[in-house]
């Protein structure tokens, strides 16, 4: 592979740039460190193609003319093109503005923006990159942090994150979260954060309405369901507690079992022995 990846030593508090790179990447190429960043950096697709993903999201495909965004704390996995590998240029953000200024546009959500090429956002990104790899200097440090912000004031008015109107009640989406539970809570992905993605709410909002109106909390009622399958299943098949454990979401028979007893204060082997 062809590339770049070089540090600046400027740090800012509210916005700065940490680290910036470019990579030509080989056929189905991916990387093999760690995959939960302490950062947020922004990728821009130069050419070829690949795919990418974030936690709790659809993996999806992506191209020349298109941004992704590496959260900060989120594990996600990117890959290039068996065929066409991507090359694409980075930037690696850290400070305190840069979580709010992108919790305000559409990268917040899906952590990718299609097909760019036209955009503002992108002609600042790249005049950023340009002035990052000039010489350090007082002067070239008060261009960049200028770039920084002249970057998110296009990507916030041109992709701005939309406040979309509830148009269910609270009741609807109590009940849309509960069937989200009751068809998933087998697969160990099934989670608090997977439901608010699923339905679109905040965890606090789902915290409420699930106290309000079953008074159990999301969590609590998350373990309920998979602790009454798990007592069923005790009682009433043949299955191992490992195998017991797999069919409600827990991947390993040490885990499942502290959270049986924490709930029933029986043991999965002694609950079915003595009932």
């Amino acid at each position: 592979m062809n590339g770049e990846y070089r540090t600046l030593s400027n740090q800012g508090i509210e916005s700065n740039v940490l680290f910036f790179g470019q990579e030509k990447c080989l056929p189905n190429y991916f990387f093999k460190g760690n995959n939960v960043r302490n950062n947020y950096i922004i990728h821009y697709v130069q050419s070829g193609k690949g795919t990418f993903s974030v936690a709790n999201h659809h993996t999806v495909n992506l191209k020349a003319g298109d941004i992704f965004i590496l959260p900060k704390g989120v594990p996600c996995f990117y890959q290039a093109d068996g065929k066409q590998p991507w090359s694409y240029f980075w930037i690696g953000f850290s400070g305190v503005k840069i979580k709010t200024m992108l919790n305000n546009s559409k990268l917040v959500n899906k952590y990718y923006l299609r097909q760019v090429q036209e955009s503002q956002t992108l002609a600042s990104l790249k005049e950023l990159f340009k002035a990052v790899h000039n010489q350090n200097s007082l002067v070239n440090d008060v261009l960049i942090e200028s770039l920084i912000y002249k970057f998110f004031y296009h990507l916030l008015t041109e992709y701005p994150e939309q406040t979309k109107l509830k148009s269910k009640n609270s009741n609807e989406e109590l009940q849309l979260a509960i069937n989200y539970l009751e068809q998933n809570y087998i697969n160990p992905a099934c989670t608090i954060t997977s439901v608010c993605h699923e339905l679109d709410i905040s965890r606090s909002y789902l915290y409420n309405i699930f106290r309000q109106n079953l008074n159990l909390t999301p969590s609590r009622f998350l373990t309920q369901l998979r602790m009454e399958k798990a007592k069923q299943n005790l009682l009433n098949s043949s299955y191992t507690v490992q195998q017991i454990a797999n069919t409600i979401g827990y991947g390993d028979e040490f885990t499942f079992s502290k959270a049986f007893k924490r709930y029933t204060g029986l043991s999965p082997k002694f609950y079915r022995k003595k009932k």
